[in-house]
């Protein structure tokens, strides 16, 4: 577990100082974001050029997001103990040479095999982002807008994933997905060498060791399930017993969180309903963000003809709402709270799911444009709020804790997504495809029915905040 205390307190920075961190940080959770969605519509031709089928796709996205999503709070607990801007910086530098890895991957399972290191690389960066910008704005309004920016530019780089891969793979191919990362990455280590500050905790928290281990293997296991029951049979012996390690490994984690006295995750902090909302609002929306983008891709390339290109082009509604609502709903937040924001965010993503519930093959283009419309607003407006609720919900000194489970709750979320949506396509044909991809909007609907549940939870978060 991390905390945001540092000791010996660094120097104030200037205005200029504290926002030229905050850029940063925002270029380097840029490319944490866009890694989990850029690949999506190069799935095809990955497949194609690897000769993969749909269980090998799906983990080429999951084993960067289930690595990722394992690992994040370690990760911070790593940062407090040796510093944040060296673990930043080893993130960046370990993402940066996965994503050569991947770009030159000779087959599917070392390509698998490159993303699962991206992960890693990718898990020390996020949390650590997060506190960073946390300790480098100490003034509590301007820190409520600095988080609001860092969750805006996150769900940017997802949602404007789909558009950037389809653009990379029509003009360079699908390896151009991997290689473009590393210019950013170069920039991004020179700019932190010279603007991030280094900060510590003052009492840094031991790892959870067996903590670590069995929230990696229910993860892991859980998402391989819902990737391989198609294939193997969902009563077959292999699914039972995956289904009983993963209850056992849940179990497990739950028993040792709540006897340890630094626990990975401390089981107490789900006590209050702000922060509990908070985590099953960020697993909601990435699973309707990641379910609709796999969904997309597959029926508009396999259903529909379409190229990459085309494919990504047609996210573009989905992209620009969320450009434009995430510094909106960060404002909102500042302003009003979470409340209003998370409104918005969850009647446009149970609308958008609603749309496209009877999907066929000659489903108008521009429902589905208006679909992909309105859950972009959905999620524009729902990154800020959550991170928002998630902070304000504990003490200033837990500001890391939050962010770190947030952030997992969210690669979770984009897990469980593909795994999810992949299951409901795997092995069917052009012709059926439309139909097979129904409950998948379904899905996304009710998402957007449970986000507007949770704003009870924010609401009355923010009434003891203010109290």
């Amino acid at each position: 577990m991390t905390t945001t205390t540092t000791s010996p307190a660094p120097p104030a920075l200037s205005s200029r100082g504290r926002w030229t961190v905050l850029a940063v940080c925002c270029l380097s959770m840029f490319l944490v974001g866009l890694d989990t969605t850029v690949v999506n519509v190069g799935l095809p031709a990955v497949g194609r050029g690897l000769g993969a089928g749909t269980s090998g796709l799906e983990w080429t996205v999951d084993a960067y997001t289930v690595v990722l999503a394992g690992l994040l709070i370690s990760s911070g607990a790593l940062a407090d103990r040796f510093g944040r801007r060296r673990v930043f910086r080893s993130g960046l530098a370990v993402f940066g040479v996965a994503s050569l890895a991947c770009a030159a991957a000779p087959s599917v399972g070392a390509l698998v095999a490159a993303r699962a290191v991206q992960g890693v690389g990718a898990s020390m960066l996020s949390p650590v982002a997060l506190a960073i910008v946390v300790n480098a704005m100490p003034d509590p309004r301007e820190r409520a807008r600095a988080i609001g920016v860092w969750a805006s530019v996150f769900g940017l780089s997802m949602a404007v994933g789909p558009v950037t891969g389809g653009a990379l793979v029509a003009g360079f191919g699908w390896r151009s997905l991997f290689w473009v990362n590393a210019p950013v990455v170069a920039v991004a280590l020179v700019l932190s060498a010279r603007f991030v500050p280094e900060s510590r905790a003052a009492r840094p928290r031991r790892l959870d060791l067996p903590g670590q281990v069995l929230l990696a293997v229910a993860m892991a296991t859980g998402v391989g399930v819902l990737i391989e029951g198609p294939r193997v049979g969902w009563t077959s012996p292999a699914a039972a017993a995956a289904c009983l390690v993963v209850a056992a490994a849940t179990a497990g984690f739950g028993r040792v969180e709540s006897r340890r006295a630094e626990p990975l995750i401390d089981p107490r902090l789900f006590r209050g309903p702000a922060f509990t909302g908070a985590v099953l609002g960020a697993v909601a929306v990435f699973v309707a963000l990641n379910t609709t983008l796999l969904l997309n891709t597959f029926y508009l390339q396999h259903a529909r003809g379409f190229t990459p290109l085309q494919a990504g082009t047609a996210t573009l509604p989905m992209a620009v709402a969320a450009t434009v609502c995430a510094p909106w709903s960060g404002r909102l937040v500042g302003r009003f709270g979470p409340r209003p924001p998370l409104l918005l965010a969850g009647g446009f993503l149970a609308a958008g799911g609603l749309c496209l519930t009877g999907l066929d093959r000659h489903t108008s283009l521009y429902l589905i444009l208006l679909a992909l419309l309105l859950i972009g607003i959905g999620f524009g407006f729902a990154n800020a709020p959550i991170t928002d609720t998630a902070v304000g919900g504990l003490p200033a000194a837990r500001a890391g804790v939050a962010g770190a489970i947030t952030s997992t709750a969210r690669q979770l979320g984009s897990a469980l997504g593909v795994a999810l949506a992949g299951g409901l396509v795997a092995g069917t044909g052009p012709a059926q495809l439309a139909r097979a991809t129904r409950p998948g909007w379904l899905l996304v609907a009710g998402c957007g029915l449970l986000v507007l549940l949770l704003t009870r939870a924010a609401r009355s978060g923010a009434n003891r905040q203010q109290g």
